[in-house]
């Protein structure tokens, strides 16, 4: 996956973005972390932003692409980003969170892909997993306070991603079903 996104241009500015999409529970924020861990150890300078931050709780999915876009917008002229970050135990907005210009920027959940970021993205990799290993997942991760939300979420991302057609603009496909990796496709030449 590195080795994809450095073969790549910067097009956010100086930073390569890669944005990892795909339904909740399919190892998105996992890939996005061993991601951020390899680019480090070969000495560039990374950030990762989740998705889930910028939510405007449970049914802000909508709303996050133009968030994204905000957050994003000022690294294109070489200056930090920012966006508040949503405190899901409280349920209101927190503090701000600096997004700095960096080598590699990975932006990670449902939605990351919008068509809002294609401009300035690198590489759009897509993470998917069978719906029941995904709700597992999500349940494990979130407690029993996801559970009632499951199913409008569910309808939710669908329609986002499908409206994007997300999963047929990727340029990886990752098949997110392995406990401590993914198996990545590349889907030919990048854009």
């Amino acid at each position: 996956m590195l080795a994809v996104a450095t073969a790549q241009p910067p097009r956010l500015g100086a930073t390569r973005l890669v944005c990892v999409d795909g339904p909740a529970g399919s190892g998105k924020t996992t890939l996005a972390a061993a991601l951020d861990t390899a680019a480090r150890a070969v000495g560039l300078t990374t950030g990762v932003v989740h998705g889930d931050d910028l939510l405007a709780g449970w049914s802000g999915l909508p709303g996050l692409a133009g968030s994204l876009a905000t957050a994003l917008a000022p690294l294109a002229e070489g200056r930090p980003g920012a966006y508040r970050r949503r405190d899901w135990v409280a349920d209101r907005w927190a503090e701000e969170v600096a997004v700095p210009v960096v080598d590699l920027l990975v932006v990670e959940g449902v939605g990351s892909g919008t068509p809002l970021l294609d401009g300035w993205r690198s590489v759009l990799v897509w993470v998917e997993a069978p719906r029941d290993l995904r709700l597992a997942r999500g349940l494990a991760r979130d407690g029993e306070a996801f559970a009632p939300h499951w199913e409008a979420w569910a309808r939710d991302e669908e329609a986002v991603q499908s409206a994007d057609r997300t999963r047929e603009r990727a340029d990886v496909l990752v098949d997110g079903t392995g406990a401590t990796s993914a198996r990545a496709r590349r889907r030919g030449p990048t854009r």
